[in-house]
């Protein structure tokens, strides 16, 4: 049983994370603050996050306004809404240092109880109320809830998911309602299309007009901050949406980085637009921006970060030397990626222990981008690699029990192996993977969760299988694989991981995820058919909040001629709206999706399912939008993912619109030795060419 925060170390945990620090009293008191609510004054609202049983960072903006500035807030954190029982106040600075955000530090507060809170200025004007939660006790084993979600891009799409959580949540019953928002990554996306750069739109999206860079670069039609101003730009802009700001202010949020935070395809601190370059800099500017916005639990690798943020000097220097992981040991390197550690882990009462990584800032260099990787690639099929090729270039030296091979059959032809000699990739390195295993092997809760920003679960086509008349031959003899930018490219690591929970007898396994615009629920296993199929844990990926994915970008990139089209896209008779055929080429092969082209028959087209494409999968929409919401309880773990619409525009209605379909999984609780197991029930609309 952990024992409260003592106020000396309260003010070390403000110290280190470079904070302003509320202690809580236990004689609750009335409001001596004049405050007035002029919700103009804190144009990006107000936020909480990373709760702890006895703690919450809050967090706002009050930049100057017309003219009225303010140098401090007033804090007042009240355990009624009326804000009639203080139970904690203070003052804390803000300025142009910080770009005119206020992060302060609540401890002292009890578990499991409901707060809220408001800024004031020295003038009296106030900012909208918000509200928060702190953790249950460790020893609480009530069923706890979150939601889980990813991929706001605010350019091509609205935030209607927030604002059907937000109905949803307040029509259940107060013991029912969540307890946290867990964003697994791209809060903002860093590429930015200037509505003047591409008059067509994207796709069938208009492009709003939300953010111009004041420094910033242009690649293709595109452009990408350079500074931390601009970075910070992207989060002003964000933040003002409402149903964004809405969220944040009814719920605290646990937030990780992922790609976009930084740069579309970065990796360490290298950025890739054509060909890799340093960007140390923008590294740097990228974590100054996100620490300076999100409320969270992060300091700088081995110490503390100071109150403004102190960005370390470094130089945008190419990464000339790497440890046994792809880590790039260059001083300019380690710097930039060490001035803000964001992996770290939280409890949520006795039913969960969340652990977070960062799946950016340490991994070698991705597959995708490596020149030696080229000429792999398979000519003709949108969107996939091969596995068979993948697993060889990934695990590198470490192949098939360190006698990997030394040419590669690709296209007919023997293609010397260019990795036979290097190590395999890495997607946590050294450090991260040893605190890793460690959180997870002594996590003591019921559900050991891994907030993981990318997914592992396999997602294949069996190109293999493609009838010998279609003008298309598959450069292998095994499966193709969706990317390999994420789990599935760094397969030698992911199989040591369930290796580790496998012999170390670890139950209650799972990771929920973001990054791919789809939702995904399956088995984790280390290899599957034609190899063993042996799971050790489960997962669930959420569909982004307003990212296009690969459904959409296939309806409308392939054209109708293309001899793989119905792979990807259904086209009902009629002319009626495409449907994601590559849902079901997903999880039943290609002959399936070819029969139904051509009999517009699902039950026919099931006849000619694969059984081996996807035992592991109990779910795949790639096209599907919304949130997830999990139950964690002693028996069980409870999943539900919630779809809406394609959310090109705001939605009307006052509960963010129709949902297109709920979806509920179950995984009961099982004990070592067992594999576990997953139940799916459809609770309400019709699912997306999912058998």
């Amino acid at each position: 049983m952990s024992r409260p925060i003592t106020r000396r170390e309260a003010i070390a945990t403000a110290a280190a994370l470079g904070v302003s620090l509320a202690w809580a009293s236990r004689t609750p008191r009335g409001s001596q603050t004049s405050w007035q609510q002029r919700a103009e004054y804190y144009p990006q609202g107000v936020a909480s996050g990373d709760p702890t049983s006895d703690g919450v960072i809050l967090w706002t903006r009050r930049p100057p306004v017309g003219d009225s500035s303010a140098s401090s807030l007033a804090v007042e954190i009240s355990d009624d809404a009326q804000f009639h029982r203080i139970v904690s106040k203070t003052r804390a600075p803000v300025s142009p240092n910080t770009d005119w955000t206020c992060r302060v530090l609540v401890a002292g507060l009890l578990p499991g109880r409901e707060y809220w809170y408001r800024f004031s200025d020295e003038h009296g004007f106030g900012s909208r109320i918000g509200r928060t939660l702190t953790a249950p006790a460790r020893t609480d084993a009530r069923p706890a809830r979150f939601a889980f979600v990813s991929c706001q891009n605010m350019q091509l799409g609205a935030c209607n998911a927030y604002r059907r959580m937000i109905v949803d949540d307040e029509r259940r019953n107060p013991a029912e309602r969540l307890g946290f928002v867990l964003h697994l990554g791209d809060f903002v996306y860093e590429i930015v299309w200037y509505p003047e750069d591409r008059p067509q739109g994207y796709y069938s999206r208009r492009i709003r007009d939300i953010v111009r860079y004041a420094s910033g670069e242009k690649h293709a039609d595109f452009h990408v901050p350079t500074t931390v101003d601009d970075y910070r730009s992207l989060y002003r802009a964000y933040l003002l949406d409402p149903d964004l700001q809405d969220a944040r202010a009814r719920w605290p949020f646990v937030c990780m980085q992922d790609n976009h935070e930084f740069s579309w395809k970065g990796w360490q601190s290298q950025e890739n637009f054509g060909d890799t370059q340093p960007a140390q800099t923008r590294k740097v500017a990228a974590n100054q921006a996100w620490f300076e916005y999100q409320p969270a639990r992060v300091a700088r690798v081995g110490g503390k970060v100071t109150a403004p943020f102190r960005a370390p000097p470094v130089s945008n220097a190419p990464l000339g030397r790497f440890d046994a992981h792809g880590l790039g040991i260059d001083p300019d390197n380690l710097a930039a990626i060490d001035s803000l550690q964001f992996y770290r882990s939280m409890h949520w009462g006795a039913n969960i222990d969340l652990i977070l990584t960062d799946n950016r800032s340490y991994r070698s260099e991705p597959l995708t981008t490596r020149p030696e990787a080229l000429a792999f690639q398979p000519n003709g099929f949108p969107a996939v690699v091969s596995e068979d090729v993948t697993e060889i270039l990934d695990a590198g030296k470490e192949f098939n029990g360190r006698n990997p091979p030394a040419t590669i059959t690709f296209n007919g032809e023997a293609r010397p192996n260019p990795r036979r000699d290097a190590p395999p990739l890495s997607m946590l390195g050294a450090r991260q993977k040893k605190w890793f295993l460690e959180q997870l092997r002594s996590a003591k809760a019921t559900w050991k969760l891994w907030g993981n920003s990318v997914a592992m679960l396999d997602w294949r086509i069996d190109f293999q299988n493609l009838p010998t008349d279609l003008d298309a031959r598959w450069p292998t003899s095994g499966y193709g694989l969706l990317g390999d930018d994420d789990w599935s490219g760094y397969r030698h690591e992911r199989a040591e991981i369930f290796r580790f929970v496998r012999e170390q007898g670890i139950t209650g396994f799972a990771t929920v995820c973001g990054d791919r615009h789809s939702f995904l629920a399956g088995l984790l296993s280390p290899t599957l058919p034609p190899k063993r199929f042996e799971p050790i844990g489960v997962e669930f990926v959420t569909g982004s909040i307003s990212a296009p994915g690969i459904a959409e970008a296939m309806e409308y990139n392939l054209p109708p001629t293309h001899p793989l089209r119905s792979l990807y896209v259904y086209q009902p008779p009629d002319n009626a709206r495409p449907q994601a055929a590559i849902n079901l080429s997903i999880l039943r092969g290609v002959r399936a999706s070819l029969e139904l082209q051509r009999t517009h028959d699902l039950q026919q087209a099931l006849t000619l399912s694969n059984k081996d494409v996807a035992p592991q999968l109990s779910f795949a929409d790639v096209g599907g939008h919304g949130f997830a919401v999990v139950t964690a309880a002693p028996a069980a773990l409870d999943v539900e993912f919630v779809c809406i619409p394609r959310p090109i525009e705001r939605a009307t209605q006052a509960d963010g619109g129709p949902v297109s379909y709920r979806v509920a999984f179950r995984v009961p609780r099982w004990s070592k030795g067992e594999a576990p197991q997953m139940t799916r029930s459809v609770v309400e609309g019709e699912l997306p060419l999912v058998p």
